[in-house]
């Protein structure tokens, strides 16, 4: 399965992913972890992307692309993955398409959650830290989430249009327990996991003719 998770900041989407992918055996894929590993490999490129950041710009859909592509050329991914991060705009999407030519995303998650709740989450996140003794994360404060979701409603919830536009979006409460959401992904990928394996036997059936 080649899957995407959407979601607004703090919707709980790198636990959901990690759940999935030891759930289905397949890599969960963060953005983030592609950027410090190509940064940790030293290589020119990575050079780069350590003088951008370390500036505290911003990627180009271009840049990033190209670190994903890189990404989904390693041997791990050849039975699938779930990007998490990744496509962020519809440019980003695009490319996408043209790196899985013939081989398209099998479904994209979306875990649907209130924006509220999504305050009250870093509170309570915040207030934790400061109770146990440890540092506040930087980015748990109304006025770091207020940015973020800004930038995710302007540039990546259009995405949720995108894909239900191709019949594989599916919704999730992201509201709900860890536990119920998890089980309900694994609920909807078991149907898309027997779709992608009916699809492969026939794409190769087709292709032994």
């Amino acid at each position: 399965m080649k899957l995407i998770l959407l979601g607004p900041p703090g919707a709980g989407k790198g636990t959901q992913a990690n759940c999935i992918s030891q759930r289905f055996g397949i890599p969960h894929l963060s953005t983030g972890d592609m950027l410090r590993a190509e940064i940790r490999a030293g290589t020119s490129f990575g050079a780069k992307l350590r003088s951008t950041l370390g500036a505290g710009a911003l990627l180009d859909d271009e840049t990033i692309s190209e670190i994903v592509a890189l990404r989904l050329r390693q041997p791990d991914v050849a039975a699938g993955f779930i990007l998490d991060g990744y496509p962020r705009t519809l440019v980003q999407a695009d490319a996408l398409d043209d790196m899985l030519v013939g081989d398209p995303i099998s479904a994209v998650i979306e875990l649907v959650v209130n924006e509220d709740i999504l305050y009250d989450r870093i509170r309570a996140r915040a207030t934790q830290a400061i109770d146990a003794g440890a540092e506040v994360r930087s980015d748990d404060n109304a006025e770091t989430l207020q940015a973020r979701l800004s930038a995710y409603y302007q540039a990546t919830h259009p995405l949720s249009q995108h894909y239900a536009e191709r019949g594989v979006l599916k919704q999730i409460d992201g509201l709900a327990s860890i536990d119920d959401v998890t089980q309900e992904i694994a609920n909807l990928l078991t149907g898309v996991e027997k779709t992608d394996t009916r699809q492969s036997v026939y794409t190769h059936e087709r292709d032994s003719l």
